[in-house]
């Protein structure tokens, strides 16, 4: 099987600050791949030591269901600053993606390739992952070859999804890294870290 998606990543540190709060995960996992945005709070070492063990946790939990992961990362996380994360799971067999968030994480999913092209928001619940769970509910979406999935942390500007109309043709072609420099040189603020993450899902290939 080729390459299940392509992504890219733009990321900016908190002027001042040598370490960022702000991390992304890609790992491929036994049915597809797991994409995630993880936003330690506040900014520095100590938002960069929580978001690390985030990162690390669900790197080695990729197999487990969204709900699930979150759980052992809000235990893995306890006695830090915490973290606010939206994660996806895409399934390949399924043609699939299952997400969820806490905290102030965005994501979006432009269905570029279907006619009319459509657009889905997730809707992350308040909370912080290793100090205040909330209830968590995944949902379940298909997912289309050419579909864009984007997770932004709250460093980048939150009406950021208005720049990039669905039906644009140029997000069919442009490279998922030129597109999330672009969303980052447009709508990321000074006053915090930011990330984004831009996957591009491709489909199963032979």
């Amino acid at each position: 099987m080729g390459a299940l998606i392509e992504h890219g990543i733009a990321e900016r540190t908190f002027p001042g600050q040598r370490v960022s709060g702000d991390r992304a995960v890609v790992v491929p996992f036994r049915k597809g791949v797991l994409a995630a945005a993880v936003d330690g709070l506040g900014h520095g070492e100590a938002a960069g030591l929580a978001a690390g063990i985030a990162v690390a946790t669900m790197e080695c939990h990729a197999d487990e269901e969204p709900a699930a992961l979150v759980k052992i990362c809000h235990r893995q996380l306890r006695g830090t600053r915490g973290v606010a994360m939206s994660l996806a799971a895409i399934n390949a067999s399924e043609s699939s993606m299952t997400w969820l968030g806490v905290g102030n994480v965005d994501g979006h999913l432009l269905h570029i390739s279907v006619r009319p092209p459509a657009h889905d928001s997730l809707l992350p619940r308040s909370g912080v992952v290793g100090y205040q769970l909330p209830p968590l509910h995944a949902y379940r979406l298909p997912v289309t070859a050419g579909d864009l999935l984007i997770f932004t942390t709250d460093g980048i500007a939150g009406n950021y999804i208005n720049g990039l109309p669905v039906q644009d043709p140029i997000l069919r072609y442009q490279p998922v890294q030129e597109i999330a420099w672009r969303i980052l040189g447009r709508f990321g603020k000074t006053t915090d870290d930011a990330l984004v993450l831009v996957i591009r899902y491709l489909g199963q290939r032979p």
